[in-house]
């Protein structure tokens, strides 16, 4: 089930998704600290994530899903959002270096399918960038934020699916420690209780973010069977003639 499109803009302009965006923006940028001369695609609703990306990459696109809906973004100057179907992207193969998805892979029926879709369309090496919620995290509990809707994961499940998909997961990274309230005294300290929870509660992240890298290839799991080697050797033995009867006639084998 997808989310209205401006329940997640109205979200992001509020105080709660301002801090929200800086958090993840700081802990994407860890892991992607360089994006010169790269092109970025956003799937699902990236715009408060790949804006900071904008300044040093060749190119930044935005798709939102049909099901979702779009908004014009950015909101000055040509708009770089187009309004898609995600598991049929309108995109060369191997055309975009970098993809983010957010607030996209929990909420589709099928995640490999729209995996399989990002796999063609990023170029050799390619990377993808994505968010989903922790599903040992306050923040999959607690609707004051888009992360509480669709289908959290664990690790261990964004790993398999991951490489059921033609993926290999390269870096993790995790935040949103502090619990989603709304009120503006909590989230002036969103900062202070973000380290406390890392040191002392990492398992319990609001959001896991991975990394992960295009395969050109995949191995397929063969069982080797072990065939028993049978030897035949000529045995002469005396055979006397052999008598066949029919109705009208009879045949003699000899050998």
């Amino acid at each position: 089930m997808f989310l209205d499109v401006l329940d997640l803009r109205n979200f992001y302009a509020q105080p709660l998704g301002r801090v929200t965006a800086h958090h993840v923006n700081q802990r994407i940028r860890e892991l992607w600290p360089n994006l010169k001369g790269l092109s970025v695609l956003g799937v699902g609703y990236a715009p408060p994530y790949i804006r900071p990306m904008r300044q040093g990459a060749e190119r930044t696109l935005a798709f939102m899903p049909s099901q979702q809906g779009a908004v014009y973004w950015p909101s000055n100057g040509a708009s770089l959002t187009a309004l898609v179907e995600s598991d049929d992207l309108p995109l060369a193969d191997a055309s975009i270096d970098r993809v983010v998805l957010v607030h996209m892979l929990e909420l589709v029926d099928n995640p490999a399918e729209h995996l399989r879709e990002i796999w063609r369309v990023l170029t050799p090496g390619g990377r993808v960038m994505i968010v989903v919620p922790n599903r040992r995290g306050v923040w999959a509990r607690l609707e004051h934020s888009p992360f509480a809707y669709g289908r959290p994961f664990s690790k261990r499940q964004l790993t398999h699916l991951l490489r059921d998909t033609m993926f290999t997961p390269t870096r993790w990274n995790d935040g949103l420690y502090f619990a989603p309230f709304k009120r503006k005294s909590f989230l002036g300290s969103a900062h202070l209780w973000d380290r406390i929870g890392a040191q002392c509660w990492p398992a319990f992240s609001g959001v896991l973010i991975v990394e992960a890298t295009k395969l050109l290839a995949q191995g397929l799991v063969t069982k080797e069977v072990n065939m028993a080697k049978t030897s035949f050797r000529p045995v002469f033995l005396p055979v006397p003639n052999l008598l066949v009867s029919t109705p009208h006639h009879t045949i003699v084998h000899e050998r």
